[in-house]
């Protein structure tokens, strides 16, 4: 998700001040000399009240003073986004797997109403191509030919790999005609970099 707000915690009987972080599927919050990560699966009980973001996830009661997000944030933290809606995927695109990796996502993408293509004989909306490489970086020349105009084109790549890095593929997809667009949690195993084509191009 990517929210952050500087609140007031308060954890037991100490109060700090710093900064909260709603993430994909945690509470982080990080001031003085706490620290704290709350994953959602954790989390026992969840109140927005006056304010104030009360959390229990196993240790007691933390309460963050947030304010008008508190409410807010309770919500996505209850409702948390399906990776589909994170890689904003809907229903009726035409989507394009290479080199996949990852069974569930035909799933998860099917589910919402998208529909998997084998191969392309005309543009696609989306594309997802799974590298492993630095080398295997060259094709995306090619993958941005078969993409709709207002079309995306998501790489995913192994986290902390030695055989490619963030920085590869910027490079490459700037190299490519493409964008940066975006930067998600793909897995806890891999992150996904989001490319468009230019405005200007389309």
């Amino acid at each position: 998700m990517g929210a952050e707000a500087k609140c007031l915690v308060t954890v037991g009987r100490k109060q700090v001040e710093g900064k909260a972080l709603l993430e994909t599927d945690a509470l982080i919050f990080r001031g003085g000399d706490v620290r704290l990560t709350l994953p959602f699966a954790s989390v026992k009980t969840l109140e927005a009240r006056d304010g104030v973001l009360h959390v229990n996830a196993g240790d007691g009661v933390v309460k963050l003073a947030l304010g008008v997000t508190a409410a807010k944030w309770a919500e996505k933290i209850r409702n948390p986004p399906s990776r589909a809606d994170k890689l904003g995927v809907k229903a009726g695109q035409s989507v394009w797997l290479v080199n996949a990796t990852d069974d569930d996502l035909t799933r998860e993408l099917t589910a919402r109403g998208a529909t998997i293509v084998a191969r392309t004989t005309k543009p696609v909306d989306v594309i997802f191509y799974f590298v492993e490489s630095r080398a295997s970086l060259s094709k995306l020349a090619t993958l941005r030919a078969k993409l709709q105009p207002q079309g995306a084109l998501w790489t995913v790549r192994p986290k902390g790999s030695p055989n490619i890095s963030e920085g590869d593929v910027m490079k490459a997809g700037k190299d490519a005609g493409l964008v940066d667009v975006k930067v998600v949690r793909f897995s806890d195993t891999h992150t996904a970099e989001k490319f468009v084509i230019p405005v200007a191009k389309r």
